[in-house]
């Protein structure tokens, strides 16, 4: 299947570049605004440590929200359901930053995946802790799913969100002044974007959803029901208020970010990282949606069988 699926990859690889529709990068970010919208890579990592992958697999990038599956492993791991006390697990049906719906829940977010449950799960974390130890568990989680410790975040990139994020710190107040928020708003709000900056390439990104996936051979660092757990909420949130359209073309499971980045689990069989800045009008990859979708159907992954 190895050479086969290589032959399909590098083929994908050159479709997607003749095709050139590579939608617009997220330049409210101004780190992230002057990325070349044109770049593609993608990697898959499968059961036993088998790594295939085509394009720009080792380019560094920003994986932004594509984090929040990460921070909300670590957050299960360390106090379990209790978390859905503090956040909802349905999707939103709104932007990603959208203050509306939390406001007509009353400042209990709808999911963890939207900017203001990302928040709440921050914040979490930060509990008994400083936001240095908050991000070194999260970087701690990712390096050891990775199996590398070459993973680390970009500190231009958190400046810029941190010097342009007016919506996330309007949720964060909104979040404090409904008291769902333990810790002054700026300190959740800046291991936040320190946690959205962390940067990784494809083949690494892969390599460290072996976990949610539940791979054989990849490290045991979540039980198979909080890895269900996560799954369930990448199928109904991950991308959004385009969750509903991705599950509907691709059929598993994934995560987006606004740098470009997806992560898709095809429970017990692989584990995809997709990598192109440039975004559609959710706020997702204009082109990487287009090869998870490619992806899915030639090798017939889908957990509606």
């Amino acid at each position: 299947m190895t050479d086969a699926l290589k032959t399909f990859l590098t083929d994908l690889d050159l479709d997607i570049r003749a095709q050139g529709d590579w939608g617009q990068v997220a330049d409210y970010i101004p780190e992230l605004g002057r990325i070349d919208p044109a770049q593609f890579g993608i990697a898959v990592a499968l059961p036993g440590g088998g790594m295939v992958s085509a394009g720009q697999a080792r380019q560094r990038f920003s994986i932004q929200s594509v984090s929040k599956v990460f921070s909300l492993a670590c957050v299960l791991g360390r106090i379990g359901e209790q978390i859905w006390t503090r956040v909802g697990r349905e999707p939103s049906g709104q932007r990603f930053d959208s203050i509306l719906a939390l406001e007509h829940e009353n400042g209990r977010p709808r999911n963890p995946f939207i900017n203001a449950g990302a928040l709440v799960t921050t914040d979490e974390l930060l509990t008994g802790r400083a936001p240095k130890e908050t991000l070194a568990e999260i970087l701690g989680f990712l390096r050891a799913a990775a199996e590398d410790d070459d993973i680390h975040i970009d500190k231009a990139v958190a400046r810029s969100e941190a010097a342009t994020g007016h919506r996330n710190a309007a949720l964060a107040h909104y979040l404090k002044s409904c008291d769902n928020l333990r810790n002054p708003p700026e300190i959740t709000l800046g291991t936040y974007v320190h946690q959205c900056a962390i940067e990784m390439t494809c083949e690494q990104l892969a390599r460290a959803g072996r976990v949610i996936a539940q791979l054989p051979g990849a490290p045991r660092m979540l039980t198979p029901l909080k890895a269900r757990r996560i799954s369930a909420l990448m199928m109904m949130c991950g991308h959004y208020d385009g969750s509903g359209d991705f599950a509907f073309r691709v059929g598993l499971p994934a995560k987006s970010g606004v740098g470009g980045g997806i992560l898709l689990i095809a429970p017990g069989q692989a584990s995809i990282a997709i990598w192109s800045p440039g975004l559609d009008g959710y706020g997702n990859s204009r082109m990487g949606s287009h090869a998870a979708e490619r992806l899915a159907h030639h090798m017939g992954w889908s957990v509606f069988g």
